[in-house]
């Protein structure tokens, strides 16, 4: 009762305009500040947010994932934090353990490693992703949503505790072989060569995922499906071949982050955990469901983490990026529900 009359109370103060007024005027405070510190050391400023856009394109990987299954299915899968998790610790393993790649490795040596461990992870994770929703959603899609969601939760935790099996608590980090020496240098304004890479690998996969979804049969019979999933069947879609396409290509994105991570910091067994919580976030407040907003949400989040912790005037620090980051999770769903791209739907509205 009392969650449906703050529903109510927050419903009159839309239509009045206060909410939005809200929210404008806590867009001016966080502008004012920006322009503030950027006045403050612009070089400082513009260094930090290099680092939030190296860490956005990272959590937009793992956010578009989530926000293909929701666009097709509505479901929030849980379980992709971890997918994405296990996919860097295998790919720490392929790198160290089978090919042995060093910093002492000869460039094209690097370069083949890089791109061959890329290839199989993407391949592997596809199908591991594919087999999950074939045990574990399949059965589910006519049954209540809570109980998908309580078996991606479970899907979680088994896929969590396969990565502890095998790996550990340790965390596992690949060695230095890209340096982290200036890659890109303007005055006092840098951009290391690790960072670089992790663009070099997320850009191009962010533009054959547009590409697919936009432009191949495959991809708009997924966008058909997540329109109308009886009426794509009606008109001769194959649903559950489509369905599994969607987290195929979601798990060879979680394949993806997961090498573009491990680039940059350690990895273990529950990273996955406050990561994907995060790539949630940015998946939501771009509007869940719309890749373009996935991906812009992700930036956002990503910049502000970055501000947060690298920026020296009134941040409050690394403790409380968590808070801040589902601190606007809960002012989205307030002042924002469909997210900034999203749509408002009969349900949302």
């Amino acid at each position: 009762m009392a969650a449906q009359a703050l529903t109510t109370t927050l419903d009159r103060l839309r239509k009045t305009g206060i909410v939005n007024l809200i929210g404008l005027a806590l867009l001016a405070l966080v502008g004012i500040w920006l322009v503030v510190n950027f006045a403050k050391d612009p070089t400082e400023f513009i260094n930090v947010a290099l680092i939030g856009l190296t860490n956005g394109t990272i959590y937009g990987l793992v956010a578009l994932g989530y926000t293909l299954i929701y666009g097709i299915l509505q479901l929030i899968n849980f379980a992709h934090g971890d997918v994405f998790a296990l996919s860097g610790l295998v790919a720490w393993s392929l790198i160290v353990s089978v090919l042995g790649l060093d910093k002492d490795s000869s460039v094209p040596v690097i370069i083949g490693g890089m791109l061959l461990t890329l290839v199989v992870i993407m391949v592997l994770f596809s199908i591991v992703n594919a087999g999950i929703e074939f045990v574990a959603y399949r059965r589910l899609r006519r049954a209540p949503r809570l109980a998908a969601l309580i078996t991606a939760v479970g899907m979680s935790f088994i896929i969590q505790n396969v990565s502890l099996a095998f790996y550990g608590v340790n965390f596992h980090s690949v060695p230095s072989f890209i340096p982290r020496t200036e890659a890109i240098g303007i005055g006092d304004v840098t951009y290391s060569w690790n960072k670089l890479s992790a663009l070099l690998i997320t850009i191009p996969v962010l533009i054959l995922l547009s590409w697919f979804v936009r432009s191949t049969k495959q991809g708009k019979a997924m966008r058909a499906v997540s329109q109308d999933t009886e009426a794509s069947a009606m008109m001769g879609i194959n649903v559950n071949r489509t369905i599994s396409v969607a987290f195929a290509l979601a798990g060879a994105l979680a394949g993806a982050a997961g090498i573009v991570y491990l680039l940059q910091f350690n990895m273990r067994y529950d990273t996955g955990f406050e990561l994907g919580l995060i790539a949630f976030t940015a998946a939501v407040l771009g509007g869940i469901g719309n890749l373009t907003g996935a991906v812009l949400g992700a930036l956002i989040i990503g910049f502000i983490q970055a501000f947060n912790e690298g920026l020296l005037w009134f941040t409050p620090g690394s403790d409380w990026t968590r808070t801040i980051v589902f601190g606007i999770l809960i002012l989205i769903l307030v002042f924002r529900p469909e997210g900034i791209l999203g749509e408002q739907t009969p349900e949302g509205a």
